[in-house]
């Protein structure tokens, strides 16, 4: 069950660059801020920042949350997409996966149980 919107990642190869700019952007300091990842808290939501990746239109994937990452992987298998990222650990019990959805579109799911629904402004 696809429960909302919760992340956008965006590729940042200088991530310092990257982290000043949103900084200025969102007029907000990152609650996270690690060499592999730097994350914002934007009216509830996650706006984050890797050094890998190609910006670009292509660059960004939107995570939409799930209850069950394992679970909605396979569904999504089963309904025709095709895996592009396997369902993986990223720390603090948050797990991402992502496939190709039938014409190719970046469809990200996410299982974070620290997001909150009454953050949401």
């Amino acid at each position: 069950m696809i429960q909302g919107l919760r992340t956008v990642i965006y590729p940042a190869p200088d991530l310092g660059a990257g982290k000043d700019w949103y900084c200025r952007v969102l007029d907000i300091d990152p609650y996270f801020d690690e060499p592999f990842y730097v994350g914002f808290n934007v009216g509830g939501f996650e706006l984050g920042l890797v050094p890998d990746g190609s910006p670009g239109a292509s660059g960004a994937v939107a995570y939409w949350g799930v209850p069950d990452a394992a679970l909605a992987l396979a569904r999504l298998l089963e309904l025709g997409a095709t895996a592009r990222e396997a369902v993986t650990d990223v720390g603090g019990g948050i797990k991402v996966a992502s496939v190709l959805d039938p014409f190719g579109n970046v469809f990200g799911i996410i299982e974070n149980p620290h997001f909150d629904p009454n953050a949401v402004r």
